[in-house]
Protein backbone atom coordinates (compact mmCIF):
# COMPACT_ATOMS: atom_id res chain seq x y z
CA UNK A 1 0.00 0.00 0.00
CA UNK A 2 0.61 3.55 -0.64
CA UNK A 3 2.49 5.25 2.86
CA UNK A 4 1.70 8.91 1.32
CA UNK A 5 -1.57 8.19 1.48
CA UNK A 6 -4.18 9.88 4.14
CA UNK A 7 -5.54 7.34 6.09
CA UNK A 8 -8.97 7.55 3.92
CA UNK A 9 -11.28 4.74 2.77
CA UNK A 10 -10.37 3.88 -0.29
CA UNK A 11 -12.18 2.94 -3.62
CA UNK A 12 -11.76 2.17 -7.25
CA UNK A 13 -12.00 5.35 -8.53
CA UNK A 14 -10.60 4.88 -12.36
CA UNK A 15 -11.52 0.82 -13.83
CA UNK A 16 -10.92 -0.35 -16.81
CA UNK A 17 -11.93 -3.25 -18.27
CA UNK A 18 -10.97 -4.98 -21.34
CA UNK A 19 -10.54 -1.89 -22.95
CA UNK A 20 -9.27 -1.32 -26.25
CA UNK A 21 -8.47 2.02 -27.94
CA UNK A 22 -8.06 3.08 -31.92
CA UNK A 23 -8.01 6.32 -34.34
CA UNK A 24 -10.43 6.78 -37.56
CA UNK A 25 -10.54 2.59 -38.32
CA UNK A 26 -6.62 2.11 -37.73
CA UNK A 27 -4.53 -0.58 -35.76
CA UNK A 28 -5.41 -0.70 -31.74
CA UNK A 29 -3.41 1.49 -30.13
CA UNK A 30 -4.09 0.13 -26.61
CA UNK A 31 -5.37 -3.48 -26.17
CA UNK A 32 -7.02 -5.72 -24.02
CA UNK A 33 -6.04 -2.97 -20.77
CA UNK A 34 -7.61 -4.10 -17.67
CA UNK A 35 -7.18 -2.42 -14.39
CA UNK A 36 -7.88 -0.93 -11.07
CA UNK A 37 -6.79 2.66 -9.32
CA UNK A 38 -7.97 3.47 -6.53
CA UNK A 39 -8.45 7.15 -4.46
CA UNK A 40 -5.63 9.03 -3.05
CA UNK A 41 -3.03 6.94 -5.29
CA UNK A 42 -0.06 8.46 -6.95
CA UNK A 43 1.13 6.61 -10.52
CA UNK A 44 4.05 7.64 -13.11
CA UNK A 45 2.76 6.97 -16.47
CA UNK A 46 5.76 5.61 -18.78
CA UNK A 47 6.59 4.60 -22.20
CA UNK A 48 8.21 4.80 -25.46
CA UNK A 49 6.84 8.14 -27.48
CA UNK A 50 3.44 6.91 -29.31
CA UNK A 51 3.37 4.03 -27.07
CA UNK A 52 -0.22 5.27 -26.15
CA UNK A 53 -0.09 7.43 -22.90
CA UNK A 54 -1.37 10.26 -24.02
CA UNK A 55 -4.29 8.14 -25.18
CA UNK A 56 -5.17 6.08 -21.69
CA UNK A 57 -4.95 9.76 -20.14
CA UNK A 58 -7.29 10.94 -23.02
CA UNK A 59 -10.05 7.67 -22.29
CA UNK A 60 -9.90 8.55 -18.68
CA UNK A 61 -10.49 12.17 -19.13
CA UNK A 62 -13.61 10.56 -21.95
CA UNK A 63 -11.63 12.84 -24.71
CA UNK A 64 -11.54 9.77 -26.26
CA UNK A 65 -13.74 6.93 -26.74
CA UNK A 66 -12.91 3.15 -26.31
CA UNK A 67 -13.72 1.15 -29.10
CA UNK A 68 -14.48 -1.63 -26.70
CA UNK A 69 -14.91 -2.83 -23.63
CA UNK A 70 -15.92 -0.81 -20.30
CA UNK A 71 -14.61 2.43 -18.68
CA UNK A 72 -15.74 2.96 -15.13
CA UNK A 73 -14.77 6.38 -13.42
CA UNK A 74 -16.18 6.83 -9.41
CA UNK A 75 -17.73 3.78 -10.42
CA UNK A 76 -20.24 4.38 -13.51
CA UNK A 77 -19.87 3.36 -16.83
CA UNK A 78 -18.65 6.15 -19.18
CA UNK A 79 -21.03 4.16 -21.38
CA UNK A 80 -24.19 5.07 -19.68
CA UNK A 81 -23.37 8.74 -19.53
CA UNK A 82 -25.49 11.51 -21.65
CA UNK A 83 -23.28 14.53 -22.37
CA UNK A 84 -24.41 15.77 -18.78
CA UNK A 85 -23.07 13.00 -17.30
CA UNK A 86 -19.55 13.15 -18.94
CA UNK A 87 -19.85 17.14 -18.31
CA UNK A 88 -20.14 16.46 -14.37
CA UNK A 89 -17.79 13.50 -14.36
CA UNK A 90 -14.90 16.17 -15.69
CA UNK A 91 -15.51 18.37 -13.17
CA UNK A 92 -14.42 16.14 -11.03
CA UNK A 93 -11.11 15.81 -13.09
CA UNK A 94 -8.81 18.02 -13.84
CA UNK A 95 -5.28 17.94 -16.55
CA UNK A 96 -2.02 19.73 -16.96
CA UNK A 97 -0.41 19.25 -20.03
CA UNK A 98 3.13 19.82 -21.04
CA UNK A 99 3.02 22.76 -23.43
CA UNK A 100 0.52 24.23 -21.11
CA UNK A 101 -2.72 24.78 -23.08
CA UNK A 102 -3.35 28.27 -22.07
CA UNK A 103 -5.41 30.47 -24.45
CA UNK A 104 -2.94 33.09 -25.87
CA UNK A 105 -5.37 35.69 -26.41
CA UNK A 106 -6.75 35.62 -22.60
CA UNK A 107 -4.85 36.96 -19.77
CA UNK A 108 -3.03 35.09 -16.58
CA UNK A 109 -6.07 36.29 -15.06
CA UNK A 110 -8.81 35.15 -17.23
CA UNK A 111 -7.04 31.90 -17.71
CA UNK A 112 -7.01 30.61 -14.35
CA UNK A 113 -10.81 31.99 -14.02
CA UNK A 114 -12.15 30.11 -17.00
CA UNK A 115 -13.00 26.72 -15.30
CA UNK A 116 -14.54 28.86 -12.83
CA UNK A 117 -16.82 30.74 -15.34
CA UNK A 118 -17.96 27.37 -16.81
CA UNK A 119 -19.16 26.64 -13.81
CA UNK A 120 -21.31 29.71 -13.62
CA UNK A 121 -19.33 31.12 -10.64
CA UNK A 122 -20.36 34.57 -9.79
CA UNK A 123 -17.29 37.20 -10.57
CA UNK A 124 -16.85 38.66 -7.52
CA UNK A 125 -16.29 35.01 -6.01
CA UNK A 126 -13.82 34.19 -9.22
CA UNK A 127 -11.88 37.58 -8.48
CA UNK A 128 -11.33 36.54 -4.81
CA UNK A 129 -10.22 32.59 -5.72
CA UNK A 130 -8.08 33.71 -8.64
CA UNK A 131 -6.10 36.65 -6.82
CA UNK A 132 -5.29 33.61 -4.54
CA UNK A 133 -4.50 30.95 -6.40
CA UNK A 134 -2.07 33.72 -8.03
CA UNK A 135 -0.52 34.76 -4.89
CA UNK A 136 -0.04 30.79 -4.18
CA UNK A 137 2.13 29.94 -7.56
CA UNK A 138 3.61 33.58 -7.23
CA UNK A 139 1.96 35.01 -10.58
CA UNK A 140 0.25 37.76 -8.60
CA UNK A 141 1.90 40.53 -10.81
CA UNK A 142 1.42 39.04 -13.65
CA UNK A 143 -2.29 38.99 -13.60
CA UNK A 144 -2.99 41.17 -16.66
CA UNK A 145 -0.33 39.54 -18.61
CA UNK A 146 -0.81 37.15 -21.80
CA UNK A 147 0.72 33.87 -21.75
CA UNK A 148 3.11 34.66 -24.17
CA UNK A 149 4.99 37.23 -22.57
CA UNK A 150 5.55 34.63 -19.66
CA UNK A 151 8.67 31.79 -19.50
CA UNK A 152 7.91 28.09 -19.91
CA UNK A 153 7.92 28.08 -16.06
CA UNK A 154 5.65 30.82 -15.36
CA UNK A 155 3.27 29.28 -18.50
CA UNK A 156 3.42 25.89 -16.40
CA UNK A 157 2.60 27.58 -13.10
CA UNK A 158 -0.77 29.35 -14.71
CA UNK A 159 -1.70 25.66 -15.63
CA UNK A 160 -1.10 24.34 -12.70
CA UNK A 161 -3.35 27.20 -10.56
CA UNK A 162 -5.86 26.57 -13.51
CA UNK A 163 -5.95 22.87 -12.73
CA UNK A 164 -6.14 22.86 -8.71
CA UNK A 165 -8.37 26.17 -8.28
CA UNK A 166 -11.38 23.40 -9.45
CA UNK A 167 -10.29 21.27 -6.37
CA UNK A 168 -10.14 18.34 -8.70
CA UNK A 169 -10.46 14.64 -7.79
CA UNK A 170 -8.74 13.13 -10.43
CA UNK A 171 -5.29 15.13 -11.40
CA UNK A 172 -4.26 13.89 -14.67
CA UNK A 173 -1.03 15.34 -16.03
CA UNK A 174 0.88 14.97 -19.21
CA UNK A 175 4.58 15.56 -19.21
CA UNK A 176 4.14 18.53 -16.78
CA UNK A 177 7.69 18.91 -16.09
CA UNK A 178 9.22 18.59 -19.69
CA UNK A 179 9.51 21.96 -20.64
CA UNK A 180 11.28 22.70 -17.11
CA UNK A 181 14.82 22.51 -15.52
CA UNK A 182 15.52 20.38 -12.98
CA UNK A 183 15.18 22.33 -10.12
CA UNK A 184 11.88 23.71 -11.46
CA UNK A 185 10.36 20.28 -12.35
CA UNK A 186 11.66 19.03 -8.58
CA UNK A 187 9.52 21.48 -6.72
CA UNK A 188 6.48 21.23 -8.76
CA UNK A 189 6.80 17.47 -8.46
CA UNK A 190 6.34 18.80 -4.99
CA UNK A 191 3.51 20.04 -4.74
CA UNK A 192 1.87 17.00 -6.66
CA UNK A 193 3.17 15.06 -3.78
CA UNK A 194 1.61 17.28 -1.56
CA UNK A 195 -2.09 17.60 -2.89
CA UNK A 196 -1.55 13.23 -3.17
CA UNK A 197 -0.74 12.93 0.37
CA UNK A 198 -2.41 16.11 2.05
CA UNK A 199 -6.14 16.08 0.41
CA UNK A 200 -6.38 12.18 -1.38
CA UNK A 201 -5.83 13.73 -4.92
CA UNK A 202 -5.67 10.89 -7.15
CA UNK A 203 -2.62 11.37 -9.91
CA UNK A 204 -1.67 9.94 -12.91
CA UNK A 205 1.89 11.74 -14.02
CA UNK A 206 3.26 11.18 -17.66
CA UNK A 207 6.53 12.13 -17.83
CA UNK A 208 10.02 10.42 -19.66
CA UNK A 209 12.49 11.83 -16.73
CA UNK A 210 14.58 9.37 -15.73
CA UNK A 211 15.64 11.60 -13.28
CA UNK A 212 12.21 12.10 -11.56
CA UNK A 213 11.52 8.42 -11.53
CA UNK A 214 14.68 7.76 -9.72
CA UNK A 215 14.12 10.47 -7.45
CA UNK A 216 10.11 9.52 -6.81
CA UNK A 217 9.87 6.12 -5.98
CA UNK A 218 6.21 6.06 -6.91
CA UNK A 219 4.46 2.71 -8.03
CA UNK A 220 4.57 2.62 -12.53
CA UNK A 221 1.86 2.46 -15.42
CA UNK A 222 3.64 1.16 -18.03
CA UNK A 223 2.65 1.22 -21.72
CA UNK A 224 4.60 -0.93 -24.19
CA UNK A 225 3.55 -3.36 -27.12
CA UNK A 226 -0.44 -1.73 -26.74
CA UNK A 227 -0.58 -3.24 -23.67
CA UNK A 228 -0.28 -1.57 -19.72
CA UNK A 229 1.29 -3.13 -16.90
CA UNK A 230 2.18 -1.66 -13.26
CA UNK A 231 5.56 -1.98 -11.60
CA UNK A 232 5.88 -1.36 -8.06
CA UNK A 233 4.32 -1.29 -4.47
CA UNK A 234 0.94 -0.30 -6.01
CA UNK A 235 0.96 -2.78 -8.75
CA UNK A 236 -0.89 -5.85 -6.98
CA UNK A 237 -4.10 -3.48 -6.29
CA UNK A 238 -3.62 -2.18 -9.40
CA UNK A 239 -3.54 -5.97 -11.90
CA UNK A 240 -6.12 -6.62 -13.97
CA UNK A 241 -9.67 -7.65 -12.96
CA UNK A 242 -13.15 -7.11 -13.54
CA UNK A 243 -14.29 -3.52 -12.02
CA UNK A 244 -16.63 -4.61 -9.47
CA UNK A 245 -20.35 -3.34 -9.20
CA UNK A 246 -20.82 -0.11 -6.94
CA UNK A 247 -22.46 -1.00 -3.46
CA UNK A 248 -24.37 1.88 -3.59
CA UNK A 249 -25.75 4.85 -5.93
CA UNK A 250 -25.11 7.65 -3.33
CA UNK A 251 -21.47 6.31 -2.61
CA UNK A 252 -20.14 5.91 -5.67
CA UNK A 253 -18.46 9.14 -5.93
CA UNK A 254 -16.01 10.38 -3.09
CA UNK A 255 -16.95 13.40 -1.25
CA UNK A 256 -14.05 16.10 -0.88
CA UNK A 257 -11.98 14.78 2.26
CA UNK A 258 -11.20 18.35 3.53
CA UNK A 259 -13.22 21.35 3.12
CA UNK A 260 -10.11 23.54 3.94
CA UNK A 261 -8.52 22.48 1.36
CA UNK A 262 -7.69 26.14 -0.29
CA UNK A 263 -6.35 26.88 2.82
CA UNK A 264 -4.14 24.30 4.13
CA UNK A 265 -3.02 24.42 0.28
CA UNK A 266 -1.70 27.59 0.40
CA UNK A 267 0.22 26.95 4.03
CA UNK A 268 1.91 24.03 2.30
CA UNK A 269 2.67 24.81 -1.24
CA UNK A 270 3.47 28.90 -0.72
CA UNK A 271 7.38 27.72 -0.02
CA UNK A 272 7.46 25.53 -2.88
CA UNK A 273 6.20 27.93 -5.41
CA UNK A 274 8.23 30.66 -3.70
CA UNK A 275 11.19 27.83 -4.95
CA UNK A 276 9.98 27.57 -8.23
CA UNK A 277 9.58 31.21 -8.96
CA UNK A 278 12.27 33.19 -10.70
CA UNK A 279 14.83 34.82 -8.67
CA UNK A 280 13.99 37.87 -9.61
CA UNK A 281 10.63 37.43 -8.49
CA UNK A 282 9.21 38.23 -5.03
CA UNK A 283 5.52 36.82 -4.97
CA UNK A 284 3.46 38.71 -2.71
CA UNK A 285 1.74 35.76 -0.51
CA UNK A 286 -1.11 36.28 1.32
CA UNK A 287 -0.49 36.45 5.21
CA UNK A 288 -3.85 34.52 6.17
CA UNK A 289 -6.18 31.94 4.67
CA UNK A 290 -9.09 30.46 5.58
CA UNK A 291 -11.62 27.70 3.92
CA UNK A 292 -12.12 28.39 0.47
CA UNK A 293 -9.55 31.07 1.07
CA UNK A 294 -11.16 32.75 3.59
CA UNK A 295 -11.69 35.82 0.94
CA UNK A 296 -14.98 34.21 -0.64
CA UNK A 297 -16.69 34.49 2.76
CA UNK A 298 -20.43 33.05 2.83
CA UNK A 299 -20.72 33.48 -0.47
CA UNK A 300 -18.00 31.30 -1.65
CA UNK A 301 -19.02 28.32 0.41
CA UNK A 302 -22.70 28.72 -0.50
CA UNK A 303 -21.56 28.55 -3.93
CA UNK A 304 -19.55 25.35 -3.15
CA UNK A 305 -22.36 23.70 -1.40
CA UNK A 306 -24.63 24.13 -4.26
CA UNK A 307 -21.92 22.79 -6.61
CA UNK A 308 -21.49 19.54 -5.06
Amino acid sequence: MDNSAPVLAKRNVISFADVGARYEGGPEILSDVSFNISSHSFYFLTGASGAGKTTLLRLVYHLHQQSRGQIKLFGKSTAEMDRDGISDLRRKMAIVFQDYSLISHLSVFDNIALPLRVRGRDEKYIKKLVTRALQWVGLAQYADTLPLNLSGGQQQRVAVARAIITEPEILLADEPTGNLDDASAAKLMEMFIRMNKSFGTTIILATHSKKLLDMYKFPRILVENHKVTFVGNQAAQAAPQKPAKPEREKSEIPARQDKNYFSKLSEELQKQFNSIADTDEKPPFANSTSPRLRATGAAGDKQKTENK
